[in-house]
């Protein structure tokens, strides 16, 4: 009568045998490592840059001119306008400053950018220019930087056809050029240019220790102004930009560093 009884526990036995076997093999043997088709797989690679086009063409023969790294530099600036050249060929006052100011920025702008290092400079000239505009003579009285005044001196030669000078005659005078990433020189003010020149001084203890030492104290001399000037108002009209530049000129050169300082 038990016999049904063992036949069905020996069943059971199995199938528990069986079901253990099944969930051992879970935890032993590897498991399948296809990938469904459901999962999305991603590879990590190195990107490789798109070939370019057959039909583009690189001109690697012009390159840009980039300001240098960590260096500093100033572009050159504007040369003057026809209309500033038409105000500088009518003024005469102080040795037809419009003019000689004019020719030096002419220079200036085309000198090019100026960069910090070795090159920077500023040179100096004798120049002559005849009735006609054309510069007849140009000597170097000093120079700083060899470029500088190669730059210059090229700008020289290739400088355009200048108006005639205001007076129509010979223009003489000394100018400096400024070949610097921090100065390319500032407009000069032209609202005094009527005022009479002050007296030149003259040393009273200068002595050149071989003759008689006599201190010679200089004399008051009152400006003549018996002579009248015609003072062309309409062509000393001064602009923001040159009485600003003027104004810091004068803090820099008159300020002193022992003022304002902080507590």
């Amino acid at each position: 009568m038990q016999i049904p009884y063992l036949k069905k526990s020996i069943g059971l036995s199995i199938a528990l045998h069986i079901a253990l076997l099944i969930w051992l093999s879970h935890l032993i043997l590897p498991k399948n490592t296809k990938t469904p088709e459901n999962i999305l797989e991603i590879k990590l690679q190195e990107e490789t840059p798109p070939a370019a086009p057959k039909d583009l063409v690189i001109n690697t023969s012009q390159t840009l001119d980039a300001p240098p790294k960590d260096r500093a530099y100033m572009d050159a600036p504007s040369a003057p306008t026809a209309e500033e050249w038409a105000l500088a060929s009518k003024y005469t006052l102080k040795n037809s400053k419009r003019y000689r100011h004019s020719w030096g920025q002419q220079v200036r702008s085309m000198m090019g950018r100026s960069v910090e290092g070795p090159d920077q400079g500023m040179v100096r000239f004798h120049i002559e220019i005849s009735p006609n505009g054309q510069v007849s003579k140009v000597e170097t009285i000093w120079s700083t930087s060899p470029v500088a005044e190669k730059l210059a001196r090229q700008a020289i030669a290739k400088m355009p056809a200048l108006p005639p000078t205001p007076n129509g005659k010979p223009l003489i005078f000394q100018q400096t050029i400024s070949f610097q990433p921090f100065d390319t020189g500032w407009p000069p003010i032209y609202k005094y240019d009527c005022l009479p020149d002050p007296p030149s001084f003259k040393n009273p203890f200068a002595w050149d220790g071989r003759s008689a030492q006599n201190i010679e104290r200089q004399k008051t001399i009152k400006p003549d102004t018996s002579a009248t000037i015609d003072c062309p108002t309409d062509l000393m009209q001064d602009t923001i930009e040159a009485e600003a530049a003027d104004a810091k000129r004068q803090f820099e050169q008159w300020g002193s560093s022992s003022l304002n300082k902080a507590k």
